[in-house]
């Protein structure tokens, strides 16, 4: 199986420091998060990792690259997306580089570590065209909130709702199925996983989601964020 990092996002909440840096390469522990992440990947025996990054800051991910040649696990190959295509809009063109089996997708700017193992299990048993990772939070309201039945399918997809019906919130980490590239209309470019593919396969009733406990998720994603992840991680 491979993995997917989405690294191409402006970064916009956490500037300052956006202006200089690319979000999934501000450290955590002297470290950064894109290295986390990979290492975390190759704990559960996952080697080969794309990543998704703007064409505007390639100079910078060659730099990463280089700096950390020789630490950094696996095979990693960085592909630059010429213009903002969402988050699921350059996966199209992954295709032959993912091959036929299912594949792992990850947002860029968060910290995790839980059973790996146990997730791709579940996705292998759901037969589901995705699995969503699920980790519990205090306050849901700012995250993607499945409504989840007995069965591990997902029922709904509740966007950042003001009353959640649970605190377990969407990880940022899915698994999918080649099979998803049918579910999107090809001629749309701009396309986001959580508002147009996730949606689509609750309707097809195609979309499972495990609660994963324990499990340390931290997200970077604005300077508050970031800052308690430096502290805690």
């Amino acid at each position: 199986m491979k993995a997917i990092i989405l690294a191409g996002g402006a970064g916009t909440r956490l500037r300052p420091v956006t202006y200089e840096i690319p979000k999934p390469l501000v450290p955590v522990k002297k470290k950064p998060i894109l290295n986390h992440l990979i290492e975390f990947f190759n704990r559960h025996g996952i080697s080969e990792v794309a990543i998704i990054a703007s064409k505007g800051h390639e100079e910078d991910f060659k730099r990463w690259q280089k700096a950390w040649a020789g630490e950094i696990p696996g095979e990693i190959t960085v592909f630059y997306e010429e213009k903002p295509e969402g988050t699921f809009g350059y996966l199209r063109k992954l295709k032959e580089w993912l091959g036929n089996d299912s594949f792992i997708v990850t947002n860029g700017d968060e910290l995790k570590e839980f059973d790996l193992s146990a997730l791709v299990d579940f996705h292998r048993a759901q037969d589901s065209v995705g699995t969503v990772a699920l980790v519990q939070m205090e306050d849901a309201r700012a995250y993607g909130v499945p409504v989840v039945n007995n069965e591990g399918r997902v029922t709904e997809w509740l966007e950042k709702p003001e009353h959640p019906p649970s605190n377990f919130i969407h990880a940022g980490f899915y698994i999918l199925k080649p099979e998803v590239f049918d579910v999107v209309d090809p001629l749309q470019e701009f396309v986001m996983t959580e508002k147009d593919v996730f949606p689509k396969l609750v309707e097809m009733k195609q979309l499972s989601a495990m609660r994963l406990d324990p499990a340390r998720w931290y997200d970077c994603g604005n300077l508050e964020r970031w800052e308690k992840a430096m502290l805690e991680w």
